[in-house]
């Protein structure tokens, strides 16, 4: 039998200690040790977890491991140097000042126990958490009560999370589906709840619900008026957490302080293969962006254009929202037509799109979109623009006496 735990590097790195002294936590005899014990597991056991001993020294009483119990023991030994040295990889490369992706992958992530299913009740799934990430996160928020979370939960919550970090204001984001269907910003949180339900009351029925302060008892009550999925905020008073504890389906996820939060690169699995790219997280100054309208837009336009910006990064492409200074009015997502997106968006204003502005994931490829808008009394739209048919569209952002904004950025989202 072989028992062997590793140098903490992963600990040393925790504290942040000098890079010399990081190195010299490397552990070299120990990796080997363990792959050679685990090498001839049919007749040596190997021991890598301490949480391990007491029932291998039950099995040794009762005559010792068979088979099985050792492959057991040298997978999980083999797993535990792989993840050391993943570790190890991933954490120099910070150190040294890696800064482009990566050109070859390794991860390592602990499992949750399994989710209550995966994208569909037929489905398993089990969320990883990354060892390395140490920020305010999903995977890092502590779950206070409700049921068993779902891979849709997950998706949902983290989205809710992302839209959330777009705003210093008290702010409210109601998510669907993975995407948002009523964000908004005001003085306090309920203000704020109120105005994001106010977008589509319909669609946040059953929604995944973020907030950026602590939730109290007067917020709790007003949520719990009707049916949530699950609700994430950095804190809850003790009175809002015996309300919501009279609804105990409802998940209830505690982030922490939020104020370190970054997104992390995004990875996606294809049949064969990975996608990772950094995340999408630069941000565009209003006063940045390029007027190539007539008109100019007025101050309460600015900021609703603003407002709609940072919302509409987050919605699936081909994506179009309409807002006011700040909250969402109607949010049309995921059409394979701009135009179709545009009409969606007026469906779901209520009670109609009249004086809102108007925010574009991508540019429009022809004025249709923008005609479409002006029927309906949108003032100001603004966009990333690059399409061949640019001035076509300002022409007629023009005749409409649009004031239309060039972001120059486009934000996809797939």
């Amino acid at each position: 039998m072989v028992i062997c735990n590793l140098y903490p590097f992963k600990a040393a790195a925790d504290q942040g200690v000098d890079l010399y002294s990081l190195i010299e936590e490397i552990d070299i005899g120990g990796p080997s040790l363990l792959r050679a014990a685990s090498k001839n597991h049919t007749r040596v056991s190997v021991v890598t977890d301490p949480g391990d001993y007491n029932w291998i020294l039950d099995e040794i009483s009762k005559g010792g491991l068979n088979l099985k119990q050792r492959q057991d023991l040298a997978l999980k030994s083999f797993r535990h140097t792989a993840e050391y040295d993943t570790i190890i990889q991933s954490v120099l490369a910070q150190r040294f000042g890696e800064e482009d992706l990566p050109p070859s992958l390794h991860l390592t992530g602990i499992g949750s126990p399994s989710l209550r299913y995966g994208e569909n009740p037929h489905q398993s799934s089990v969320f990883y958490s990354d060892l390395l990430h140490s920020a305010p996160s999903i995977a890092n928020s502590v779950q206070v009560q409700g049921k068993q979370l779902s891979y849709n939960n997950l998706l949902d919550f983290d989205a809710a999370l992302a839209i959330l970090m777009e705003f210093d204001a008290p702010t409210a984001v109601i998510v669907k589906h993975n995407n948002p269907c009523g964000v908004a910003s005001s003085g306090n949180l309920l203000e704020a709840y109120n105005g994001a339900v106010r977008t589509d009351p319909q669609s946040a029925f059953g929604g995944i619900i973020s907030f950026n302060r602590e939730v109290d008892s007067s917020l709790a009550r007003e949520i719990v008026s009707s049916f949530k999925e699950g609700i994430i905020a950095p804190s809850y008073s003790a009175e809002a957490l015996e309300i919501f504890s009279a609804k105990k389906n409802l998940r209830i996820l505690e982030s922490g302080n939020l104020e370190d939060y970054h997104r992390s690169p995004s990875l996606r699995s294809l049949d064969g293969g990975w996608l990772l790219q950094e995340a999408d997280e630069v941000c565009i100054s209003i006063s940045d962006c390029k007027i190539v309208s007539k008109r100019k837009p007025t101050d309460d336009e600015l900021e609703g254009l603003e407002f709609g910006w940072k919302v509409v990064k987050h919605v699936k492409s081909n994506a179009i929202l309409f807002a006011d200074k700040n909250r969402t009015v109607g949010i049309g997502a995921g059409q394979m037509s701009r135009i179709d997106s545009v009409q969606i968006a007026t469906f779901k204003s209520l009670p109609n799109p009249k004086g809102t502005v108007m925010a574009s994931d991508a540019f429009f490829p022809f004025r249709d979109g923008i005609d479409e808008a002006a029927k309906v009394g949108v003032t100001a739209v603004i966009q990333p623009g690059g399409s061949v048919r640019d001035q076509e569209v300002i022409d007629a952002a023009d005749e409409h006496n649009i004031a239309m904004l060039f972001t120059g950025m486009r934000h996809f989202k797939h």
